[in-house]
């Protein structure tokens, strides 16, 4: 569950991201972190990598940031190696006076030891990266780093580390640094429900979703309904988790969207304790879309086992 929690971040990170660093010249430039296609970090890598030459001769603490993004489209398609010896590269050349690619090095490094299961050394780089963004006013990676330690560290610091995270949105008046508001009630509401307190969940999954329909993104939403619906299986309420992802699966194939193997899972949960055959489809449906994802298949074979023979 924290991974699929981690990939629904993902999500909405994207909308986070709507400049970059102030080192660049914009109109020789673009913002690295409008570039950006969580969803495809593979094609995102070839954007990036089309820029590195013109960002090496016109900013070095541009190009600098520059690689550590390179190393997380690495880091996210399960290529740590990869992605530490870009990140060596960027630590070879970080000094004092180069604040925002220390922190991002800070911030990346750790995102690849976190994603390869080594928690304690990325909650030490999250740590470092927090008190560096917190001593230079960078209060967007602030947030970031926050957000990370509540994924990093022990079920018992999680929550204080969101909390402390969703603090510094509401005081800040860096209008960049405040887009952090809506994931951050996500990443809280997963906490409580992780915890099995399911009605202070809701809270937060709602509080989530209002903010992205008063956004306007649509992606979002999407992503906070599907949250909404599956606390509703937690609670009891399977009626009503039922037709909030019924509503989903036919919004995504209305619009031609690429389809979510979570929709279907929640689905063929919520129907196998009403009626186990009408589950087999959707199990077989969300086997199908989820057996595709890597970091799925080599994490979570018991769980995707469990989809194939719950279809047969």
């Amino acid at each position: 569950m924290r991974y699929v929690f981690y990939l629904l971040f993902l999500l909405l990170f994207q909308s986070c991201q709507m400049k970059t660093s102030s080192h660049a010249d914009a109109s020789e430039l673009p913002m690295i972190d409008s570039l950006w296609n969580y969803n495809d970090p593979a094609a995102t890598a070839l954007v990036f990598e089309a820029l590195k030459d013109k960002a090496q001769q016109t900013d070095e603490n541009y190009y600098l940031e520059l690689l550590t993004q390179i190393a997380r489209t690495q880091s996210l398609q399960m290529k740590f190696d990869s992605a530490h010896q870009i990140l060596d590269r960027v630590e070879n050349q970080l000094s004092e006076e180069k604040v925002v690619p220390t922190i991002r090095y800070y911030l990346e490094r750790g995102r690849t030891f976190n994603s390869a299961r080594e928690k304690d050394t990325a909650s030490t780089l999250f740590q470092k990266a927090y008190d560096l963004a917190l001593a230079h006013q960078q209060d967007f990676y602030a947030i970031d780093a926050a957000h990370m330690l509540a994924i990093s560290e022990p079920v018992e610091k999680q929550l204080q580390w969101n909390l402390t995270a969703l603090d510094l949105v509401e005081k800040t008046e860096d209008t960049r640094a405040k887009k952090w508001q809506g994931s951050l009630y996500n990443n809280i509401g997963w906490t409580y429900h992780e915890n099995g307190e399911y009605d202070k969940a809701l809270t937060y999954f709602e509080k989530a979703l209002d903010y992205r329909t008063t956004q306007q993104d649509t992606q979002g939403v999407f992503i906070a309904k599907w949250t909404v619906a599956r606390t509703y299986r937690s609670l009891g309420k399977i009626g009503e988790a039922v037709k909030i992802q019924s509503a989903l699966m036919k919004e995504m194939q209305q619009e031609g969207a690429t389809e979510d193997g979570y929709v279907y899972e929640e689905l063929a949960e919520c129907y196998y304790l009403l009626d186990k055959d009408r589950a087999k489809p959707y199990f077989k449906k969300a086997y199908d879309l989820l057996s595709q994802d890597q970091w799925l298949v080599a994490n979570e074979a018991k769980r995707l086992d469990r989809l194939q023979q719950l279809s047969e």
